[in-house]
């Protein structure tokens, strides 16, 4: 033991590593998270965090500067010995050790208001980054929701209904990202980008929390299919659709106004073959969050339109569409009456979308802290 403690604590065999050159950082673990890491491997300990894989190290990492010299190093060996090996070391004073601060959250979501502002068309979806990065969660299983950022691992992307994400919204906030580093997490990233994008484009300011850490690899992706379809059983509405619905929502713990509230998000935005196969918007407005989508739910006929693709439904202009899983929300007596309520009242349906997407986006995460970002 004592010999290991020596080589743990001698600068001369540690190597250490920041992407694919030397730095003068050093981030490793503090002991409440080595469960979770392995284990550094003989007398060399490489802290690797590449571009591809930025959150191999999470948030509250120890950073050693490089003017705290070898004493900062030694006291970094010192605090990882102890993790590692369960043994007090005596203390080395003036070590330049720093716990990450978080971020300034207020300007990270101007710098995301930004790239809304330079192209409204970006905000829905942000929005459904979002909303797919936190609808995984199963509360039975008390797995997936927003709290790993696991919406960024190819493995997650790759699920049909994450179609597109990869080359737009995630692709649009590694910039954000990379000005701000370790300070956010990327669950934290794309959960702000989403009530960021609903403010930016006319919506209710929703409450948001941060302390959501990073998963360090893909095991933490939950399978595919949690999310909710656009169409289930025999083509076209039939009370299977509804079925569906209350099926994903309730495993995530809503209830059907909650459904009713979340389903106006698609007062924005339009569906494009190249990702769901479906085509249109649902609304005139689609870079404004209102309740148009109600309204549009409730007065338009709706008629199945003939082409090749996918069942869906147009009005008489040919100009807008509705999924089946939309008509479901008129067609079920139970979720209609809160189409009523939000159709007449565009302040009850924020409210109520506000209390929605705020849960929604919480769930799967611990230990948040109330957040000013607006």
């Amino acid at each position: 033991m004592t010999r290991l403690i020596k080589i743990a604590l001698s600068p001369l065999l540690l190597s250490w590593e920041w992407g694919s050159t030397a730095s003068s950082a050093i981030a490793f673990s503090p002991p409440a998270s080595t469960t979770s890491r392995p284990a550094p491997r003989g007398a060399s300990i490489i802290a690797r965090a590449s571009s591809s894989s930025p959150s191999s190290f999470n948030d509250g990492d120890v950073v050693v500067g490089h003017a705290g010299g070898r004493r900062a190093l030694l006291s970094s060996s010192a605090a990882w010995a102890a993790a590692v090996f369960g043994c007090g070391l005596p203390a080395i004073a003036n070590a330049a050790i720093a716990t990450v601060a978080p971020a300034d959250y207020a300007a990270v979501a101007r710098d995301i208001a930004a790239i809304i502002r330079g192209d409204p068309n970006k905000g829905p979806t942000l929005v459904r980054l979002a909303w797919h990065s936190s609808g995984t969660y199963d509360r039975m299983a008390k797995d997936g929701g927003s709290g790993g950022g696991t919406i960024r691992f190819k493995e997650e992307l790759a699920h049909g209904g994450n179609a597109g994400l990869q080359k737009t919204a995630v692709t649009w906030l590694e910039a954000v990202k990379r000005k701000y580093g370790k300070s956010i997490s990327y669950a934290d990233l794309y959960t702000l980008a989403g009530v960021v994008a609903i403010k930016e484009l006319g919506g209710p300011t929703i409450p948001w929390s941060s302390g959501r850490v990073d998963a360090i690899d893909p095991s933490a992706v939950t399978p595919d299919g949690r999310l909710p379809n656009a169409d289930v059983g025999p083509p076209g509405y039939d009370p299977t659709d509804a079925a569906h619905l209350r099926a994903i929502f309730n495993r995530m713990g809503f209830g059907d106004r909650e459904i009713v509230a979340l389903s106006g998000a698609h007062a924005l935005g339009r569906c494009h073959t190249t990702a769901s196969g479906y085509d249109g918007p649902w609304t005139p407005t689609p870079t404004t969050f209102n309740n148009l989508y109600f309204s549009f739910l409730k007065q338009v006929d709706w008629t199945k339109r003939d082409w090749s693709g996918p069942f869906q439904y147009e009005d008489g202009s040919k100009k807008f569409m509705m999924l089946p899983t939309d008509l479901a929300l008129i067609k079920d007596s139970k979720f209609k009456k809160y189409v009523d309520v939000y159709a007449k009242d565009q302040a009850k349906f924020f409210a109520d979308f506000s209390k929605a997407f705020n849960k929604l986006e919480e769930l799967g995460t611990s230990n948040l802290k109330a957040t000013e970002w607006a």
